[in-house]
C-alpha cells in the first residue's frame, strides 16, 4: 500500500511498514530534529511540517499512519464523536482522512489513554471513527516479544471502511515467557531518576524509553549487569532498542543538542512492531469471535477491543503477538555505556531509603557496592567521598 506518515517522528513506523512491502509517499513531523532525520534516512520521501498546514494527501495514500502526541489526549474527549476531535490534533488525522478517503487508519500510542478519564479520549476517538464509517481493532503491544530487549507496550488502533482490522491485529497471540529476577546471572533496567514511588525493574531488558523533559533533557534508564556494575545505556544502544540501526538519530545533532536524540528514540515506534503489523495487513488472518467479551460502557477500557460495524466488543487476547528470541540484554549492548555516577547512584539510593516500594532480594546491595566502587559510603547518611 501506499502509506502517510502523519507525527512520522523518526520513522519506526515507516521502516517498518518499508520492511514489509508498504511504501511512504509523504510525512509531516514539526520538530527540527525528527525532520533532520526523515530528511537524512528517508531522502526520497516527501517531507512536510505541521500537520495543520496540509490541506491534503497524495491521492494513491491507501494507509494514513500517526503516533500523535501523547500530550494532545488531555484535549481529545472533552467532548463527543468527531466534534470532540476537532480543538486536538488527533483530529488533524481525521480531518485528512475524512478528505482523502482513505481505507485504512493507523494510530499509535500510550496505554494509558485507555484509563485517562475512564478511556475518554479513546471513547471519543472510536466514535469519530465510527462517524466517519470506519470498522476499528485495538490492542497493547508489547515490543519485547519482538525480540527487543526493552518492556515498551504501546496501544494500535487500527481502522478500516472495508475490511475487518481485527483479521490483521487479532489473529496472532503468542506465550512469551519472561524471565524472572536473576541479580548475577541477567542484567536488569531500572529507572536511577525514581526510587521513591516507582522504579521501572525490568528483567533482561530495559523499562520503556521515554522522551525526557520538555527542555531536552534525557531520562535513561540504568542497567545493572551481571558483574555489579551499573550503567546507562549508550544512545546508539538504544536505538537499537527500538530496532533502528545504531546512529539512526545522528542526524539531529545538526540542529540542535546531541541530547534531544534521546527524546527522539524514546517517543519512536518500535520497528519490528510496525513490521508485523504491515506484514498482516498484507496477509491478513481470520479473527477468531470466541475471544469477544463484553465492551465497558463506562471507565477503564480493555487492553484489546474491537467495533464489527454494528457493536463493540473487548478481546480477550495478550500483548504478545510473536515470540522472538533474542540474547541477553548485557550480550545485546555493544558500547559501555556510561558508569552511573556516584551523585546519581547516592540520590537513588537515599530515595528507596524513604520508599515503601518492595525490591528484589538482592538489589539494593548491589546499588551500594557501585555506590562504594564509584568512591561513595553506603551509610546511613550516604556520605559522599
Amino acid at each position: 500500500m501506499k502509506t502517510a506518515g502523519l507525527f512520522a517522528g523518526i520513522g519506526g513506523l515507516e521502516i517498518g511498514l518499508g520492511l514489509a512491502g508498504h511504501t511512504t509517499s509523504l510525512t509531516s513531523e514539526i520538530l527540527p530534529a525528527a525532520q533532520a532525520v526523515l530528511r537524512s534516512r528517508l531522502p526520497d520521501i516527501e517531507h512536510q511540517g505541521d500537520v495543520t498546514q496540509i490541506r491534503s494527501l497524495p491521492g494513491d495514500v491507501e494507509l494514513i499512519t500517526a503516533g500523535f502526541p501523547c500530550q494532545d489526549l488531555s484535549q481529545a474527549g472533552t467532548t463527543k464523536g468527531l466534534a470532540g476531535t476537532r480543538s486536538s490534533l488527533v483530529g488533524e488525522v481525521f480531518r485528512l482522512a475524512q478528505a482523502s478517503k482513505a481505507e485504512w487508519l493507523l494510530l499509535e500510542n500510550v496505554p494509558f489513554m485507555l484509563q485517562l478519564r475512564g478511556g475518554a479520549a479513546m471513547r471519543t476517538i472510536v466514535e469519530a471513527l465510527e462517524e466517519l464509517g470506519y470498522r476499528w481493532a485495538w490492542r497493547v503491544v508489547d515490543s519485547n516479544s519482538f525480540g527487543l530487549p526493552q518492556r515498551r507496550e504501546r496501544v494500535f488502533l487500527l481502522a478500516s471502511r472495508n475490511h475487518d482490522p481485527a483479521d490483521v491485529l487479532m489473529v496472532d497471540d503468542a506465550s512469551f515467557k519472561r524471565p524472572a529476577t536473576a541479580i548475577g546471572k541477567l542484567a536488569h533496567g531500572f529507572y536511577w531518576t525514581e526510587g521513591r514511588g516507582g522504579l521501572g525493574w525490568a528483567v533482561d531488558a530495559v523499562p520503556t524509553l521515554k522522551n525526557g523533559s520538555t527542555v531536552g533533557i534525557p531520562s535513561q534508564p540504568a542497567i545493572l549487569l551481571p558483574d555489579g556494575r551499573i550503567i546507562k545505556p549508550d544512545i546508539r544502544d538504544a536505538e537499537r532498542m527500538q530496532g533502528f540501526d545504531e546512529d539512526w538519530t545522528a542526524p539531529a545533532s545538526t540542529v540542535g543538542r546531541a541530547s534531544a536524540r534521546w527524546g527522539l528514540v524514546g517517543s519512536a515506534v518500535s520497528v519490528p512492531v510496525a513490521r508485523w503489523i504491515g506484514s498482516r495487513l498484507s496477509k491478513p488472518g481470520t479473527y477468531d469471535p470466541s475471544r469477544d467479551t463484553a465492551f465497558p460502557q463506562s471507565g477503564k477500557l480493555p487492553k484489546a477491543a474491537r467495533f464489527d460495524g454494528r457493536r463493540r466488543h473487548g478481546v480477550t487476547i495478550g500483548t504478545d503477538p510473536v515470540e522472538v528470541g533474542s540474547r541477553p540484554l548485557h550480550a545485546f549492548l555493544r558500547h559501555a555505556g556510561e558508569p552511573l555516577s556516584l551523585r546519581a547512584t547516592a540520590g537513588f539510593l537515599s530515595r528507596t531509603r524513604v520508599a515503601t516500594l518492595r525490591f528484589a532480594p538482592g538489589f539494593i546491595p548491589a546499588v551500594e557496592e557501585h555506590l562504594v566502587r564509584m568512591g561513595g559510603d553506603p551509610g546511613p547518611t550516604l556520605r559522599v567521598a
